[in-house]
């Protein structure tokens, strides 16, 4: 599959009720961000990757959008239109103008701030016959977002949304990036009898397609720690202003170099409560939410690498360990802190636990303090070990992160003069080694 094949279609026809008081006379996607528009900021990074053919979708006071990009030569693409006599949600647009769309297709919201490597993108798509794959990452505020649940393959099994019961989750949110194949649109007819060639009107994506599609249908996430930041409310719209600023938008694409704090679990982000089998016996270390979120706006990656040596011995399923997980990103999310990845290690060399997952008993290269589960989170996501931390609280955190050629940094009140950095808590490591004062 080439890029450059691909259309792009924008939806832009929405009000931003919730940000009208940064700007309330023009359309969202207009709305300027260090002196450009967020939707130029967008076809911008899509001309990078080939994807100039795009289709925008109008609504509210489309034509200051029509006026400024014309037919889109002037930024070097090739851009049409489609006028909204009504509302038609996030998806109804598409059964409008499904004739012309290219048979996979990118689908993108008109007022998301956004810097990734498509290329990356599609190489997921492909290689996973996706009906649709939903880009998707971790955020600060899952409470109001749509949430994906995923299996071990990253297939969709179900999607939360905001008016759901509340229940641990996985901090996984939908981003408003998706590349689809139309096959889903004609999925989407059949089970809900609507004729060849007929609109069903106002439709969206989340709640109506993927929501009713995904038993039958291949839909993917495609998970990614890029930076993708919505405008849905004045701080967002401010925070994305400092990050275009600063040069976190661009620096956070994967085609470049990453730079992230691997985490310890035990010790380092819970309290030590001998081996945490369940949800209930987890419990964050105060400071801890503040040191993670302060690290989600520096340029590092929080990624987690854990031995779980409890899933070998018996003492928990791997569905038990899926429910600690989901409790820490739920609380995390609840205080404003994420971690992007979690890295563990389920196996156990020694033998004679009651109940032990013979399969489990070996000596892996994953379990620390070998570098595996490291130098895996590298490799999937560029990063690069020199410019990176290895934080925990035990030998066997340090010895790992030396190996695979981080610093490394040892949580303890009383420093060992064996080890070259060392520091008190997570909240004092960020604080002294990421946001000096």
């Amino acid at each position: 599959m080439d890029v450059v094949q691909l259309k792009t279609v924008i939806m832009a026809g929405g009000k931003g009720t919730r940000i009208a008081s940064v700007a309330s006379d023009i359309p969202k996607p207009m709305i300027p961000l260090q002196g450009k528009p967020i939707l130029e900021h967008q076809i911008e990074c899509l001309k990078r990757y080939g994807l100039g053919d795009i289709v925008i979708i109008l609504g509210h006071l489309g034509h200051i959008i029509r006026d400024h990009f014309g037919d889109g030569s002037r930024f070097g693409c090739g851009i049409r239109y489609y006028q909204e006599s009504s509302p038609l949600g996030t998806a109804g647009a598409l059964f409008e103008i499904e004739p012309e769309l290219t048979e996979d297709f990118v689908l993108l919201n008109g007022d998301i701030i956004f810097d990734i490597d498509f290329t990356r993108l599609v190489n997921f798509h492909k290689n996973s016959n996706s009906d649709a794959t939903v880009v998707a990452h971790p955020n600060n505020h899952p409470f109001d977002s749509t949430l994906l649940v995923t299996d071990d393959e990253d297939r969709v099994v179900d999607l939360l949304n905001k008016e759901e019961p509340e229940r641990y989750y996985k901090n996984l949110v939908n981003s408003g990036i998706q590349l689809i194949n139309k096959r889903l649109l004609s999925s989407y007819r059949g089970l809900s009898s609507i004729p060849v060639n007929a609109s069903p009107g106002r439709t969206d994506l989340d709640r109506d397609i993927l929501k009713k599609t995904i038993p039958v249908n291949r839909v993917y996430a495609y998970r990614t720690p890029e930076y993708i930041k919505d405008m849905g409310t004045p701080d967002r719209y401010r925070q994305a202003a400092s990050d275009i600023k600063n040069g976190l938008v661009s620096r956070r694409n994967l085609s470049l170099p990453q730079k992230a704090v691997f985490l310890d679990r035990d010790g380092t982000i819970n309290r030590l409560n001998g081996f945490i089998a369940r949800p209930e016996q987890f419990e964050l270390l105060d400071g801890v939410a503040e040191a993670i979120r302060g690290l989600n706006g520096s340029g590092f990656l929080v990624i987690v690498i854990s031995n779980q040596p409890v899933i070998a011995r018996g003492e928990a399923s791997f569905e038990d360990l899926r429910l600690i997980h989901n409790k820490m990103e739920t609380e995390l999310g609840k205080r404003g802190a994420f971690i992007d990845d979690i890295f563990f290690c389920p196996h156990h060399p020694d033998k004679g636990f009651p109940g032990e997952r013979a399969e489990l008993k070996i000596d892996c290269e994953c379990r620390k303090p070998k570098p595996g589960l490291i130098l895996k989170a590298a490799a999937r996501y560029n990063i690069d070990p020199a410019e990176s931390f290895m934080v925990g609280d035990s030998l066997t955190d340090v010895r790992a992160g030396n190996l695979a050629g981080c610093r490394s940094v040892l949580l303890s009140e009383k420093p060992d003069k064996a080890i070259e950095f060392s520091s008190p808590t997570l909240l004092d490591f960020f604080e002294s080694f990421v946001s000096p004062k």
